[in-house]
């Protein structure tokens, strides 16, 4: 079966977002171009691994070229968005591998995010030589999102996914673990944490 790739070169939009309620939130990145839209479903910690490593390589990118690319050190502000999900969220997949590069001929950022796969082997060798090949840009191979951003897009969706990773449930201001809306044992004040 052909290999398929959801690619957006340049989005409309490129964001992450989440479906459902704190504590039971289900988190999206969503592409938008041309009236056609692509969710795919991920981690939390996926979302700011991704935000994370975006600033990362774009600071990266600036520090090499001596601050010639066309890279923002901030979001802009005018090209925020903060604006939920486009409806309906269908599930296009579920995520298990990220890349990142940055092409530095068209001066972009490239976002990859591949289907998660169950891979089966007999030994670490056969295990190592699946992941190898799965990794590999051939047209038999898991369903992808491919976005192609400018600095500044880039930019912007690392502030927002770590500001939606952010808005979660508020820390206890003892023990650290996030406060839900019916309540919360602590173990600090408890001396111990009961099992569920």
């Amino acid at each position: 079966m052909s290999r398929q790739v959801f690619l957006y070169d340049p989005p409309e939009r490129f964001v992450a977002g989440t479906v459902g309620l704190p504590g039971r939130r289900t988190f999206f990145l969503q592409a938008s171009a041309a009236g056609r839209v692509t969710s795919v479903a991920l981690e939390k910690t996926q979302v700011a691994a991704l935000a994370e490593r975006i600033d990362e390589l774009l600071d990266e990118v600036v520090r090499r070229t001596g601050g010639n690319a066309p890279v923002p050190a901030m979001a802009p502000a005018d090209i925020a968005d903060s604006a939920p999900l486009d409806t309906p969220v269908e599930e296009e997949f579920r995520v298990g591998t990220m890349a990142l590069a940055w092409d530095g001929e068209e001066q972009r950022m490239i976002v990859e995010a591949q289907a998660l796969v169950e891979l089966d082997a007999d030994s670490e060798e056969d295990l190592a030589e699946a992941e190898e090949r799965m990794l590999q840009d051939e047209e038999n191979g898991p369903p992808m999102l491919r976005v192609r951003l400018t600095g500044a897009q880039a930019r912007a969706f690392a502030k927002r996914a770590l500001d939606v990773v952010n808005a979660g449930r508020p820390p206890c201001p003892l023990c650290s673990l996030p406060l839900d809306p019916e309540g919360h044992v602590c173990p600090r004040q408890n001396g111990y944490r009961r099992g569920a």
